[in-house]
């Protein structure tokens, strides 16, 4: 009876453990993370989201992977950015404008004309010293989150129910813009006022009147069907619409060394990929435009914006600290 007894104990004991060993590497090949942002997913975020998702899969052998929640499923990118911190999301992607509500020296990015063209934009988004310096700034100035890479989504243009050619255009103008100091001390330079308001509040506030204009990347003006509203395009580029990668702090610091240079290759596939799909998007959404009967209006003189702009761009920086300074400097050092 007790040798019997002893052979049932035993041989439970051992499925017991097989069934505990066969259980742990199925959890641990399979995680996926939520990866949110508040443009559709037919923008460059969206191509971001799918670089980040396959460079990850690649790396980790399929053990690693995400869920997208494009078009704001959780919420205006100021929430998610709070949702990132306090650990609820894994992934996010932000402009560096709303990265200034949290790290307002991300401001720098926001500076009018500091990137002589599509291709100095390029270049500098994948500059490691640019990128290492924009890191180090946010870890000083944020909690609960990481910046992993940057990106871009081309040069912001002005849309509206009418056409700027020239500054003098603007005299007067409501124009809707981000809500950061340097778009605040611009704008006003080129004789417009600055109304702020969440992204998704911008198509009707057109429709209504609430404002006269608003500015944003072609694409983005395209996906979200603002062209209704505001029918014509003036080709501005008087901004870069860039991007950070975000990481919740929570979530980096549940992997280990090794998974952690899986996320983080993954994040700097998009570093050195996407901006330039980007723009190729920016590109083609115009000619989707034009044939949607858009007026997009090219050759705008852009030179007395840069004129009032250039004084602007050393004050700001300087105003908002010594990182935003270095950021400038390194940004004007990258070649075209």
């Amino acid at each position: 009876m007790d040798i019997r007894r002893r052979h049932v104990i035993a041989g439970t004991g051992a499925l017991a453990l097989a069934g505990t060993a066969g259980s742990q590497p199925a959890s641990a090949q399979q995680r996926k993370f939520t990866f949110g942002y508040d443009q559709p997913r037919t923008t460059a975020y969206g191509i971001a989201a799918d670089v980040f998702d396959a460079k990850l899969k690649e790396l980790s052998g399929g053990r690693f992977s995400v869920d997208q929640f494009p078009g704001a499923q959780l919420g205006q990118e100021p929430v998610m950015l709070q949702k990132l911190r306090s650990g609820d999301i894994d992934f996010i992607i932000t402009s560096t404008a709303n990265a200034s509500t949290v790290a307002p020296q991300a401001g720098v990015f926001s500076l009018h004309f500091i990137f002589r063209d599509e291709n100095h934009l390029a270049n500098t988004l994948a500059d490691a010293g640019v990128v290492k310096a924009f890191r180090e700034m946010i870890s000083e100035s944020v909690q609960g989150a990481h910046v992993m890479a940057l990106m871009t989504m081309g040069l912001r243009n002005i849309y509206s129910k009418r056409e700027f050619t020239k500054v003098d255009d603007l005299k007067g103008l409501k124009i809707r813009v981000q809500a950061t100091k340097t778009e605040d001390t611009h704008f006003p330079a080129y004789g417009a006022q600055t109304v702020h308001m969440p992204f998704g509040e911008v198509y009707t506030s057109l429709q209504t009147g609430v404002v006269g204009a608003a500015e944003n990347g072609v694409n983005v003006y395209l996906s979200n069907k603002h062209y209704e509203v505001a029918p014509i395009l003036s080709m501005t580029e008087h901004e870069a619409n860039n991007n950070c990668v975000w990481v919740s702090a929570k979530t980096w610091g549940s992997l280990n060394d090794q998974e952690k240079g899986w996320v983080q290759a993954a994040a700097d596939e998009i570093g050195k990929t996407v901006p330039r799909r980007a723009l190729q998007l920016e590109k083609d959404s115009a000619e989707r435009l034009k044939k949607l009967g858009v007026k997009v209006v090219e050759g705008v003189d852009k030179s007395g914006f840069m004129k009032a702009a250039q004084p602007i761009q050393d004050q700001l920086a300087k105003e908002l600290g010594p990182h935003a300074v270095k950021i400038l400097e390194l940004v004007r050092n990258v070649k075209s």
